[in-house]
C-alpha cells in the first residue's frame, strides 16, 4: 500500500506497507475532533480530491479515515451505525461526513472507516489520553459531565484494517471501535489508580453520550471476537498506553 501522511496513524500503518498494493491510504489531514479551522478542512478536502482522482486513474482503492466521534453520532437515537441518516453536531463531524459524500460520488473505489478514539504510543499531545495525563500531572482535570468515549488500541485498528483490506471491500463505510461507551470519569479513575496522580475534577455541563455500533464490523471481521471488546476492554488499552508513555515523577 501507499501511505499518504506521516502522523500517528500513518506511522502505525507502516508494518502493512508491503501489503495490499491495490490500496492508497490517506492518513493525513484533520485528526482533532474539536477542530474548527475552515482552512485546515479545505486543505484536507483538496488533498482528498487529489488522491481520489489519482486512485481513479490508476484503478486503486482509497482508504479514508473518518470519525465515529460525538461530532458524527452525538445526535443519534440509539447506537450510531453506518446506515443512519446523520446530522453532525460539530464542524469536524460535518467536515468528515462531507468527505464521505465526495467519495460516494467520485467514481473512486474506496473504503471509509469511522474511527473511535485511538490509543497508543506516540499520540499527538492534543488527543484525549495525552491531554488527560498532562492535566493529571497539573493537578486539575475539567470533565464534560456525562461524556463517554469509545477507546480502541491502535494495534487492534491496524489489525482490523489489514483484515478489511484483505477481504477486498470497496464502497463501504465501517465503524471501527470497541462498541463500549466508557464514561470519561471511569477513564480518569483508572489512570489515577495506575499512576497515583492526585487531581481535582471540575465538571462542565456540555457532555455528550453516544454508543458506536460495531455490528457491521463484527460481521465483516469475525476476528474482532478475539480482541476482547466489551465493557472492560478499555482498562487494558489504558494499561498498555501507560506502559509505553508514562514515566513517574522523580521524588
Amino acid at each position: 500500500m501507499d501511505i499518504v501522511g506521516n502522523g500517528f496513524l500513518a506511522r502505525h500503518l507502516k508494518p502493512l506497507a508491503e501489503r495490499h498494493p491495490d490500496t492508497v491510504v490517506l492518513a493525513a489531514g484533520v485528526s482533532w475532533a474539536s477542530h474548527t479551522s475552515d482552512a485546515d478542512f479545505a486543505r484536507e478536502a483538496a488533498l482528498l480530491r487529489e488522491v481520489a482522482a489519482d486512485c481513479r486513474a490508476t484503478a486503486r482503492r482509497l482508504l479514508f479515515f473518518s470519525t465515529a466521534s460525538t461530532g458524527m453520532y452525538g445526535t443519534a437515537n440509539g447506537p450510531g451505525h453506518e446506515d443512519l441518516t446523520i446530522t453532525p453536531c460539530t464542524p469536524y463531524g460535518t467536515h468528515k461526513l462531507a468527505m464521505e459524500a465526495h467519495l460516494r460520488t467520485s467514481g473512486t473505489d474506496f473504503l471509509a472507516l469511522r474511527l473511535g478514539h485511538l490509543v497508543g504510543p506516540g499520540q499527538p499531545p492534543h488527543q484525549l489520553l495525552p491531554t488527560l495525563l498532562r492535566h493529571l500531572r497539573q493537578g486539575t482535570v475539567a470533565v464534560h459531565k456525562g461524556a463517554t468515549r469509545d477507546l480502541i488500541d491502535v494495534d487492534d485498528v491496524i489489525a482490523i484494517v489489514d483484515h478489511l483490506l484483505a477481504r477486498g471491500l470497496t464502497r463501504q463505510i465501517v465503524n471501527v471501535a470497541s462498541g463500549a461507551a466508557v464514561p470519561v470519569d471511569h477513564i480518569i479513575d483508572h489512570l489515577q489508580q495506575r499512576t497515583g496522580l492526585p487531581a481535582t475534577r471540575s465538571y462542565i455541563d456540555v457532555g455528550g453520550h453516544h454508543t458506536i455500533s460495531i455490528d457491521k464490523l463484527r460481521t465483516l471481521v469475525p476476528e474482532v471476537a478475539a480482541m476482547g471488546f466489551g465493557p472492560h476492554y478499555y482498562r487494558g488499552v489504558l494499561d498498555d498506553f501507560l506502559t509505553a508513555s508514562f514515566t513517574p515523577a522523580t521524588p
